[in-house]
Formats: C-alpha cells, sequence, structure tokens
C-alpha cells in the first residue's frame, strides 16, 4: 500500500509507483488489469504530480471510477484528487452520471448485470453526494431507483431500493430540491411499511435520520424532532460509525430549534467526540460534525466561541475541498452568520462580508441561478449589508448604495422562499422579517410595520406566542414603535413580552435582553416614567454583571470534551433528560 504519511519517501513501493506513472502511456492499459487498491495509488500518483487531464480521462470511464469507489480506506485522497479534476475544469462528474444511466438503460434489457448495476449505483451516488455534487448525484440514484423497481420483486431488493431512497432523499435535501423529496419521502414510507408487514427486520436509524432533515430543511420542526426521536430509538452499536453521527447530529440540531438545550449539548457534544475518535480532525464528517456543534453554540448563545467551532470547520473543507464547491460554500455562509452575529455590537463588519460574498460566488458559478440555497447567503449578505450602512456617514451615498442593495438581495431571497415554501412557513417569515427591519433603517416606517406584523402572524401561527423566532420578531417591531413611531406604551407592551420568552429559554445573561432593557429605559424616558427608569437601568447593569459572568464560565469545547459514550448510554441518557 502507498505509505504516504508514514516518512518513506524513498521506499521501493513509492519508486515502483513512480516508475510507472513515468511511463504512464506504456503501461496505460496494463494498470486497468491491476488490484484496485494498487491501481488507485498509481491514479493518485497522477494527481499528486498535477496530470489532471490523464487523471480526468481514467475517472471519466465508468467502469474504471467504479473500481476506484472500491477503495474505501482512501476516500479522503479520492475527494480531493476528484475536486481537483473538477476544478481544472474536466467534465468528469457529468460523464460518470450519464454513463451510469445509460449502464442503467442497458441493464432494463439484461438482468444478469442488474445486481452489480444497482451496487455501482448506490456508490457512485452516495460519493458523488460526499464530494458536493448534488445535482448528479440526484441523477445517479434515480436510474438507480428505477433498475431496482425493474427487478424481481423480493424483500431482498426492497431492501436495495430502501437503500437507494435513503441516499436519494439525502441528496435532494442537501439540494433543496423539496418537490423531488417529498416524492421519494412518500415512497420511502410505503416501502418500510411493506418490509414491516413482511416481517423484514431492517434498521432504519439513517433513514429516518434523513425524514428529520428534510423535515428540518422545510423548517417543520415538530416533524424534524419526532423523526429525529425515532432514528436515536433505532440506534444499535453495530451500525457504521457514520450512520451514528448523521444521527446524533440531526437529533441535536431538532433539540436545538425546540430549545432542549441540554439535550442539544449533549448529543453535539458525543457527534464530535465519536467522529474524532472514529475518522480524526482532517475529515469531512469532522467538519460536518462541528457546523453542526457552532449551530448549537450560536443559538445557546456562546457566539465567540461559535465563531472558532465555523472557522474550524471551513479550513478542513476547504483542504479537502478546495475553493468551488458547495460543501465549501455552506461553510462559508454559516461562518459568515455567525461573525455578524459576533461583531454586532463592535461593527467590525469586514470578515462576514468576506465570507458571505465568498459563498455567494461559488454557489454562483455551481447553481442555476433561481436556486433556493442562494436565498439563504443573500439574507446573510444583506444584513451584514445593512448594519455597514448604518455604521457609515449617515444620509451619504454609499450608505443608500448598501441599503438598496440590501433590499434586492433581501427581495431576491424572499422571493425564492415564496415559491419553494409558500408564505405560511418559518423562513420566509423571517425574510418578512428582515425587510422590516431594513425598511426601519431606510426610514419607510410605514413598509416597516407592515413586514415585522406578518412575520410575527406567520411565526406564532407556526411555532406558538413564547417561541425564540417569536420574541424576536416582537423586538424588532418593539425598536420600530419606540425609536421611530414614538408609540411607547406599544412598544413597553412588546418589550415585555420578548424579556420574558427570552428569560424562559436563556435566562439572565441572555445577549439579547440587552437591547429589550435599553429599549425599555429609552420607553419610560419617553414616558416620563422616571421610576421605571431606574428599574430598568438597575436590571440593564446588572444583565452586564451575568453577561461578564457568563463570558468567564464559557469552557474549552473543542479539544476537552468528554470521552466517547456507548450507544445504548447515550440513548438512556437522552430519554432520561440527560
Amino acid at each position: 500500500m502507498d505509505p504516504e504519511g508514514l516518512g518513506l519517501p524513498d521506499s521501493l513501493y513509492n519508486l515502483g509507483i513512480s516508475a510507472v506513472i513515468d511511463n504512464y502511456q506504456c503501461f496505460k492499459n496494463e494498470i486497468r488489469i491491476l488490484p484496485d487498491n494498487l491501481m488507485f495509488d498509481l491514479y493518485y500518483k497522477l494527481y499528486k504530480e498535477k496530470r489532471l487531464c490523464l487523471l480526468g480521462a481514467e475517472f471519466s470511464d465508468l467502469n474504471v471510477f467504479g473500481r476506484v469507489l472500491n477503495v474505501t480506506s482512501r476516500r479522503m485522497f479520492l475527494l480531493r484528487s476528484f475536486q481537483a479534476l473538477m476544478d481544472h475544469g474536466t467534465e468528469v462528474v457529468k460523464e460518470l452520471a450519464s454513463a451510469y444511466v445509460r449502464k442503467c438503460s442497458i441493464c432494463l434489457s439484461y438482468s444478469s448485470s442488474r445486481d452489480a448495476t444497482i451496487e455501482l449505483g448506490l456508490r457512485l451516488g452516495g460519493f458523488l453526494s460526499d464530494a458536493g455534487w448534488f445535482a448528479e448525484s440526484e441523477k445517479v440514484l434515480l436510474a438507480c431507483q428505477d433498475l431496482c423497481r425493474c427487478t424481481e420483486s423480493s424483500i431482498r431488493y426492497w431492501c436495495k431500493l430502501l437503500e437507494c431512497y435513503h441516499k436519494l432523499l439525502h441528496t435532494q435535501a442537501a439540494f433543496c430540491h423539496f418537490d423531488g423529496a417529498k416524492v421519494t419521502y412518500h415512497h420511502a414510507l410505503q416501502l418500510v411499511d411493506k418490509l414491516r408487514a413482511a416481517h423484514e427486520e431492517t434498521n432504519l436509524a439513517g433513514l429516518f435520520a434523513e425524514f428529520s432533515v428534510l423535515h428540518f430543511s422545510r423548517s417543520d420542526y415538530d416533524k424534524a424532532y419526532m423523526w429525529g426521536v425515532e432514528a436515536l430509538k433505532q440506534l444499535k452499536p453495530d451500525l457504521p460509525s457514520g450512520v451514528i453521527i448523521d444521527v446524533l447530529r440531526q437529533v441535536a440540531k431538532s433539540c436545538v430549534v425546540k430549545r432542549e438545550f441540554k439535550r442539544a449539548e449533549f448529543l453535539a457534544k458525543q457527534a464530535v467526540c465519536l467522529t474524532k475518535d472514529v475518522f480524526d480532525k482532517d475529515h469531512p464528517k469532522y467538519s460536518d460534525s462541528l457546523l453542526d456543534f457552532g449551530f448549537f453554540l450560536l443559538n445557546f448563545d456562546s457566539i465567540r466561541q461559535s465563531v472558532g467551532v465555523y472557522e474550524t470547520a471551513l479550513e478542513i473543507r476547504e483542504a479537502i475541498f478546495g475553493k468551488f464547491n458547495l460543501h465549501v460554500a455552506v461553510a462559508h455562509e454559516e461562518l459568515a452568520y455567525a461573525l455578524y452575529v459576533h461583531e454586532y455590537s463592535s461593527g467590525r463588519f469586514d470578515k462576514a462580508r468576506d465570507h458571505a460574498e465568498k459563498a455567494i460566488i461559488i454557489m454562483e458559478k455551481l447553481l442555476p441561478k433561481e436556486h433556493l440555497m442562494l436565498a439563504s447567503v443573500k439574507r446573510v449578505k444583506a444584513l451584514i449589508l445593512e448594519e455597514i450602512a448604518l455604521d457609515s456617514v449617515p444620509n451619504n451615498s454609499g450608505s443608500k448604495d448598501l441599503l438598496s442593495e440590501a433590499e434586492n438581495l433581501h427581495m431576491s431571497a424572499l422571493k425564492l422562499a415564496i415559491a419553494t415554501f409558500g408564505e405560511k412557513n418559518v423562513q420566509t417569515a423571517k425574510h418578512f422579517g428582515n425587510l422590516g427591519r431594513l425598511y426601519q433603517s431606510m426610514k419607510k416606517f410605514q413598509e416597516a410595520e407592515t413586514m415585522h406584523l406578518k412575520a410575527i402572524a406567520i411565526k406564532e401561527q407556526l411555532l406558538g406566542v413564547e417561541d425564540y423566532e417569536v420574541g424576536l420578531s416582537i423586538g424588532h417591531l418593539a425598536s420600530l414603535y419606540n425609536y421611530h413611531m414614538k408609540k411607547y406604551k406599544k412598544a413597553e407592551q412588546l418589550y415585555l413580552r420578548s424579556i420574558a420568552i427570552s428569560l424562559k429559554l436563556f435566562g439572565a445573561s441572555y445577549s439579547g435582553l440587552e437591547y429589550d432593557y435599553r429599549g425599555l429605559v429609552h420607553v419610560y424616558h419617553g414616558l416620563e416614567d422616571l421610576e421605571k427608569v431606574a428599574e430598568y437601568t438597575y436590571l440593564l447593569n446588572n444583565w452586564k454583571l451575568h453577561r461578564d459572568l457568563h463570558a468567564e464560565q464559557e469552557d474549552p469545547l473543542i479539544d476537552q470534551e468528554e470521552a466517547v459514550r456507548a450507544i445504548d448510554d447515550i440513548t438512556q441518557q437522552f430519554f432520561n433528560g440527560v
């Protein structure tokens, strides 16, 4: 095997690999009769020597690439070399997907090769998804799905079809192809019922986790939580580590949006620990776990630490996937938003803006023009631009240009969200709320009020009156009434309601309380209620003490996690409330 990383650059094996590659044209055909692992090392040497045109020609051959996929122990190296080919401008991903679709068409007439073709489709579709090429992954898995359906009706093929649904659902949800994902979801549910009716014992942890991911992506948080818990119930120690990690990550995220922070922290930390233990710190799975851990930290108000976690996740993804890959774009976006929140008080938004713009550049290069993934990152950039505009010289042309650009980004994001989700959706409500804040900054106060009221109504209907998202929108409307419309009594009631929600969910050290307490001090000055001014000035100062104590108590979270626990222990602790 290739001894890369073992400190043996002049080993006989390496010399042999180099000799073959130096005479590649002479040995080109003979390479294909070698064992899979040896063939892989020769192709990886082509990548290391940047002979990418030759490597692209080899990897475009479906039979060759299918054998390369068999070498699962070298997946990291394959991801790097594959991305290098894409950056080089090859069409290898499209050629592989098209070749597989053609192979499936032929197999419909020749049943003898169906099993091998189905296995190839599952491996290829899964790899392309892992590599960030979701459209081609979906194309491969849809062809594999059709081939599975055309085979004999037996439990063996039902299980293969269910595996295909699992991978297809993952790809479609990651790519925001929700219409297709909805169809796959219902097909998978029907097949699960058939297998259960046939008394087939199949572990469904990974599939149920994908059900949770789909509903989470569509902001249906109750169902996301429900399916996440069902996935957790299915966990067994003998499942693949990757499946266990994915379940822990997804249930943790679902707990975050349900504000079950103890459970979320416990599962998120366990996912990070297990990933590091099984895959090490340079693996894409570790970056996945870090991104979800960062999501917990950001929502739990450990904002500074979330930035550090997101930065590490981005570094890992860039080392594997280079600069132009959707996995990298998503990490840039997540970091941009964390930096925006972190620097909200300081006004230093240059880094946040840089990461948001990098994400947009990547996505616009790789995605169709009106793709939903662009809505989220445009929203982040618009938020950043608005704050930069507010911190610049008032009423200058540069400030107006930034606000105008922010409005265009928000309107574009809102349009994409409505087209995908409709108006009655949490994501759409967030876009209405963001426009409300922007119009407030643009001194369009009636339009701002309309947008805030829309956001609140949708969130209350979907999430309940005491949800964090509702509190956020209420606080924004209170700010509008307080500082711009002089509706002090209305502002007072909204601030008090926002404070009650924050205290219930986060406690006395929550960062958002600062704006509500300051707002109430301003309200009571306007109402000339000096007693209340003194009361909320005291509460504001008391909040600062709590906040300082909270900052001192934040633990270093990456290198000092608890040891990996047994799966049965994890599930038992979760259901006992941790």
